[in-house]
């Protein structure tokens, strides 16, 4: 198969050539879903086989410390898209993205001479996602737990001859590839191409019906002869009464709060690597159609992820956390006049493609972008100005599964997150020099740090400010939405995927829906 040659690629020479001197290089970004950063360089790297991720590693340059500006699918990707953090965008949950009409970096592109494709997941624009997850993300703030998603669980299919598991991206994929083939190859002008992956998220749980969120992980023989099982961890987790109050209410309405053995842990984990696997070797189908194309010397090619994959970690799955195993993502840029073999430890997000990608295509970008373009750090060239990056990076969380806005502020090897107004829930801080398991929070060691970064955070965002719009939002969102459901609110709410006794702790819970509404307070 095509992408099994991956290291027949490193005979490829992508010379000393600069962006500049050069016709305007093709742009090509292959975006995962849930993809652990830390999985992108050693140690992580050593426990999956991603040979494509690998490759990119020796060619180009690898961020260590790329992060998402919101653990979620829609406000990532609204981040990525318009170069804007979320509180700008007001892309607070998966229902709630960007205007239809806004401004996006392949729009900019198309319009200064590139061919532009689009294909697989975006998940930008508002109303992209379900039902349940715009009343999830409204209902957060009441007080009573959901058990929102099915419990964690792995389920092996096929063989070992099943390579393709996930159909709809390996779908998207041979799209991809196809035109690349028979439309980039021929194109008289630069393309730009973007292919969004769903891969390694988990799968809907069948067994819980259509409504179901994501809580299975699969894979097939195949795939899991890629992980090297005694690599596997088994994370360490607080118990549950030392749990940060917002890390309990996530554990509790993720559907992790029971008992779970090694043996089931370790097989999660075990399955999402075997399907960050699958994914390597969808990007690296992409990689092969620009290298037999003969189109891979004039391409840049940029691989990242909306977010990370907790995988048990804190007694957790999927994301909508700070924790590094949600919220660290993959960044790696190869291309010509690029640096090759490069770990960049610069701290980064995913607002800093938008001037990134316009920087490498000689556009100018807009004033209003949250983030700065990456070429300085990369580029071989002395023509790209030195300029410096921040030294910090910002993420935020307004959805569902967490009940306050979440804010993370970066900085060195701090980690600081506070919620809501920063008075009603307890902040953290976690050194994660010391503390890679973020199992100690010493804001209360450290208040001199604390405070320090708190006056940073707020002088990028206020974030109390933030918080009351949310709130303000969440509470209009919902009411609108019951009311224009009249007689039938009760049929419908009580055939959302949560998972639960509806007559025992929903309905009787009314009159906590309806205080909240009524709450005069903003």
């Amino acid at each position: 198969m095509v992408f099994m040659v991956v290291f027949f690629f490193l005979s490829q020479n992508f010379g000393e050539r600069t962006c500049q001197n050069v016709s305007r290089p093709n742009i090509v970004m292959v975006m995962s879903d849930a993809f652990d950063g830390r999985l992108s360089f050693d140690p992580g790297s050593k426990v999956v086989q991603l040979p494509y991720i690998n490759y990119l590693r020796e060619l180009g340059s690898t961020f260590v410390n790329a992060y998402t500006n919101s653990p979620i699918c829609c406000p990532s990707r609204a981040a990525m898209w318009s170069g804007r953090f979320v509180h700008l965008t007001q892309s607070w949950n998966n229902n709630k993205c960007l205007d239809a009409n806004a401004t996006t970096w392949m729009d900019l592109l198309k319009r200064n001479g590139y061919h532009t494709k689009m294909m697989g997941k975006m998940d930008y624009i508002s109303g992209g996602h379900s039902l349940s997850n715009r009343v999830e993300a409204w209902t957060r703030e009441v007080q009573f737990l959901l058990r929102q998603e099915g419990r964690p669980v792995s389920e092996l299919v096929g063989n070992m001859s099943t390579v393709r598991v996930m159909t709809k991206d390996w779908t998207n994929t041979d799209e991809a590839t196809q035109w690349i083939r028979q439309t980039g190859a021929v194109s008289h002008e630069p393309f730009a191409l973007y292919l969004g992956l769903n891969l390694p998220h988990p799968y809907q749980t069948r067994s819980l019906g259509p409504t179901a969120g994501g809580s299975t992980f699969r894979s097939s023989p195949y795939w899991l002869t890629k992980v090297s099982s005694e690599l596997v961890s088994v994370p360490k987790w607080l118990p549950m009464s030392a749990m940060h109050p917002v890390d309990f209410y996530s554990t509790v309405t993720k559907n992790c709060s029971g008992a779970f053995t090694v043996d089931e842990v370790k097989s999660i984990r075990t399955f999402y690597y075997a399907m960050c696997a699958e994914a390597d070797a969808m990007l690296g189908q992409v990689i092969s159609a620009l290298r037999e194309t003969g189109l891979l010397n004039n391409t840049v090619v940029i691989f990242t992820a909306d977010h990370g994959e907790l995988a048990m970690e804190h007694r957790q799955f999927y994301k909508m956390s700070m924790l590094e195993g949600s919220s660290h993502v993959p960044l790696l840029i190869t291309g010509p006049g690029l640096m090759s073999g490069l770990q960049v430890d610069q701290l980064v997000s995913l607002v800093d493609l938008y001037p990134t990608v316009l920087e490498i295509a000689g556009i100018s970008a807009p004033v209003d972008l949250s983030g700065h373009s990456l070429l300085p750090l990369i580029s071989t060239s002395s023509d790209f100005s030195k300029k410096s990056h921040s030294d910090w990076v910002l993420s935020e969380y307004h959805g569902c599964n967490a009940n306050a806005s979440t804010y993370m502020l970066r900085v060195g090897h701090w980690k600081y997150i506070t919620y809501s107004d920063g008075l009603s829930v307890p902040p953290q801080l976690f050194n994660l020099a010391l503390d890679k398991d973020e199992l100690y929070n010493v804001v209360f060691k450290f208040p001199d740090v604390q405070a320090h970064l708190d006056k940073l955070l707020r002088d990028i965002v206020d974030y109390p400010e933030v918080s009351k719009a949310v709130h303000l939002y969440n509470k209009e969102a919902f009411s609108a939405w019951r009311d224009s459901l009249g007689s039938n609110y009760s049929q419908v709410i009580a055939n959302l995927r949560w998972h639960m006794d509806w007559q025992k702790d929903v309905f009787a819970n009314e009159r906590a829906i309806d205080e909240w509404l009524s709450d005069s307070d903003g």
